[in-house]
């Protein structure tokens, strides 16, 4: 069964770091060629942090500012997400997944986990 395993959340004071590590499946690292970092709170549409191509290119959303960076580590299939200066409103719940514009076939097709919990304080 293919799978994309999330940990490194946690809670932390407003200013401070997270870094959130997704173990990915070796057939989706070679065969999708992007993985995403998604975020969702409870009622809300789950909301597209960043991805990063195999080629190491990267892409993020705008409103996160330059305070999220994502990489990856193909020697052990991870895709690391940290995040800087948090923010209360940086308080989800994140997934990492298939990319929805570079491999939509295993996007529409994915089952969601529960995610890594990021719970930030002011």
């Amino acid at each position: 069964q293919v799978q994309l395993v999330e940990s490194g959340g946690g809670s932390v004071q407003a200013g401070g770091s997270l870094t959130l590590s997704c173990v990915v499946d070796t057939y989706i690292f070679a065969r999708c060629g992007a993985i995403s970092w998604y975020r969702q709170t409870p009622g809300k549409e789950r909301q597209l942090i960043s991805t990063i191509r195999q080629t190491g290119a990267t892409i993020y959303r705008d409103s996160v500012e330059d305070r999220f960076t994502i990489d990856q580590d193909k020697s052990k299939n991870n895709v690391s997400l940290q995040i800087h200066n948090m923010k209360p409103e940086d308080t989800a719940a994140y997934f990492c997944a298939p990319s929805r514009a570079f491999c939509p076939a295993a996007y529409s097709s994915w089952t969601w986990g529960q995610g890594t919990q990021v719970t930030v304080s002011s």
